[in-house]
């Protein structure tokens, strides 16, 4: 899954598109690159971003989906969104493929409710409160029983509703501290209790580049070897920035260890 910010301040600032020819162009590198999903978002979510309007959100959206619709109109597209109305509009106007929901549903209440009206898959992530104040609520009673206990929860909601094709997120770096990202990063295995596709968020994130002294335009490296733990931990999709070496990660990992399923 490669990474599309429509946004000025997103935390890389590599992946910030601001024109028709960008977008055009990282949509290209994408799927040339081997990448099989393009995530297209225009809310930034990292730590202390500035909140934008529902209908700022959309225009950007809306404008990029057009562009990249005509160029590519095969290209499978998900849209990084908590907000139901922005999500219904963009799977009934543009045949998006999939919902990725960085809140879990727990932003907007109807969101369950689209998903199962629309019956798209839906990326079911973990976070508390908003990207403005996530970084403070990182006291948990257990962190991984709770975030298991969250994910088994909204799973019942949401099988119970109808909705069946659920990918989970553990959400690294939203309210976790860096010794909880890890821990997360240790423990992905235990996700595969719930029988369903794990998506792993680690590229140039701050647990990472903050752990090297670094920052994220040089944290390449360190993204490759999370990368390789996740899939080690049992992760199915890797939403990333570098897309040829996150496949070129994928594939001398499959090599070693191939998978049946």
């Amino acid at each position: 899954m490669g990474i599309l910010n429509v946004t000025p301040d997103s935390f890389y600032s590599k992946s910030r598109i601001q024109s028709e020819e960008e977008i055009l162009a990282r949509c290209e590198a994408i799927l040339s690159e081997g990448g099989a999903i393009i995530d297209l978002g225009g809310y930034s979510t990292r730590p202390t971003a500035v909140a934008v309007s529902e209908s700022e959100e959309q225009e950007r959206l809306f404008w990029a989906l057009e562009i990249i619709k005509k160029q590519f109109p095969e290209a499978i597209l998900s849209v990084d969104t908590f907000r139901a109305a922005i999500a219904e509009a963009v799977i009934k106007d543009f045949g998006v493929d999939i919902i990725n929901d960085v809140s879990g549903g727990t932003l907007d209440a109807n969101m369950f409710n689209v998903i199962a009206k629309y019956n798209v898959p839906y990326i079911l992530m973990h976070m508390r409160g908003t990207p403005q104040t996530m970084q403070s609520l990182t006291e948990y009673d257990n962190f991984m029983e709770d975030i298991m206990r969250f994910f088994a929860e909204k799973i019942r909601t949401l099988t119970a509703m109808g909705v069946s094709d659920i990918i989970l997120d553990p959400g690294f770096g939203f309210a976790k501290t860096i010794e909880q990202n890890f821990e997360l990063l240790r423990d992905l295995s235990n996700f595969r209790i719930f029988d369903r596709p794990v998506l792993a968020g680690l590229s140039r994130k701050s647990m990472l580049y903050k752990s090297l002294n670094t920052d994220a335009e040089h944290s390449l490296t360190a993204t490759i070897a999370a990368n390789t733990l996740a899939l080690a931990g049992g992760a199915s999709i890797l939403r990333v920035h570098d897309v040829k070496e996150a496949v070129e990660t994928i594939d001398i990992f499959m090599h070693t260890y191939p998978r049946t399923e």
